[in-house]
């Protein structure tokens, strides 16, 4: 079996590393807030070249964070990817402020910088950006606009650790602030929930510090009416071992992406389109087909595992009903017929050649 992700053998090749940063933190007796979250912000902030960084509970709390750090709130709007994982709406909607969705590139599923100022209003506070399953997203012109309309740029970067645009800046340096997760499947995965925030803006980052921290800067003294969400010891740990290794494992993902994008050659599956190689980290490799419960079949019938990302979209979820009406048909194409296929930095090329093989001969 080709499987889709597996995460014992990721892990597995750091154990070693992992372990002794562990056992660190449990002699230590130390274990919320200390010196492994310290080197590791440090770390973060430093790998996606910007000022600071902060550990915090998941990726959802990262974005929820940086919305409240700016006091966004009900009647503001805050511009959207209409395809991407639920959690950028829920950051949106927890803090009372409305999503405003925009449709993607058909080829890259990264939004479509030219259809955002349509969408602008009065009410608009920022553009979220999210760099879909690996890639960067064209920021160019989104500079331009957000410069123009006065807007915050707020990265959802939980699929894109290491990203490169335009060979210059990492995610996480894109924007005003970016929100990562570090949950165990991505390309930077703890053993656990994690997440992280990063931004240049010294202000923004002392006041989401002390959001998730109860609110305080100063033991007892709270100044905001925060929240509890810090990334524990353990799982700094674990990213300490494994951060110097996200590299190497992001290049081992671009040479299998390079080898699908060269051998997969069926009339029948769409490929996706990347710009430049290092704008991508490829979390995800996915295709599109018309059939895709067919093409998922017959992919378990030859032991490759799929995963789908996403079947619905977000405006068609039941937590979003009051968007049900909203016509969005390139999002909706994209959800009705994505794959995505078995990427990891521990496939084998054996595997990888398999699952290419397997695919030219699919019938459709």
């Amino acid at each position: 079996m080709v499987k889709f992700l597996d995460l014992k053998k990721i892990n597995g090749q750091y154990i070693d590393e992992i372990q002794t940063n562990i056992q660190s933190v449990i002699d230590s007796g130390w274990y919320l807030s200390g010196k492994q979250n310290e080197e590791f912000s440090q770390k973060f902030a430093e790998y996606c070249g910007c000022q600071y960084a902060l550990g915090v509970a998941n990726g959802l709390d990262a974005l929820n964070l940086i919305i409240r750090a700016y006091g966004f709130g009900p009647g503001d709007e805050i511009i959207v990817p209409a395809n991407t994982y639920i959690a950028s709406m829920l950051a949106i909607s927890q803090n009372g402020c409305t999503p405003v969705f925009v449709e993607p590139d058909i080829n890259t599923y990264n939004i479509n910088p030219d259809l955002i100022e349509e969408k602008i209003t009065p009410k608009t506070k920022a553009i979220m950006v999210v760099h879909l399953y690996g890639q960067a997203v064209e920021m160019a012109k989104i500079w331009e606009i957000a410069k123009k309309h006065n807007l915050k740029i707020i990265e959802d970067s939980a699929q894109a650790h290491g990203a490169v645009y335009n060979n210059q800046s990492k995610t996480g340096n894109l924007g005003d602030a970016s929100g990562f997760s570090f949950y165990p499947g991505k390309n930077l995965g703890c053993m656990g929930d994690g997440g992280a925030v990063t931004t240049n803006d010294k202000e923004l980052f002392e006041k989401i510090h002390a959001l998730a921290n109860y609110g305080s800067a100063q033991k007892y003294v709270h100044t905001y009416k925060g929240t509890n969400s810090r990334l524990d010891e353990i799982q700094a740990a674990v990213l300490n071992a494994k951060i110097k290794h996200l590299d190497s494992d992001n290049n081992k993902r671009r040479k299998i992406a390079e080898y699908y994008l060269a051998n997969i050659k069926n009339e029948h599956i769409i490929l996706p389109q990347v710009k430049d190689k290092n704008s991508h980290v490829w979390h995800i490799f996915a295709v599109r087909t018309s059939n895709r419960d067919k093409f998922q079949q017959y992919l378990s019938d030859n032991d490759i595992q799929t995963i789908i990302h996403y079947p619905t979209p977000p405006h068609k979820q039941g937590a979003y009903s009051e968007y049900k009406n909203l016509e969005l048909p390139i999002t909706e194409e994209i959800h009705r017929t994505i794959i995505s296929l078995p990427i990891s930095p521990v496939l084998t090329e054996e595997e990888m050649i398999k699952v290419a093989d397997i695919i030219n001969k699919y019938q459709g």
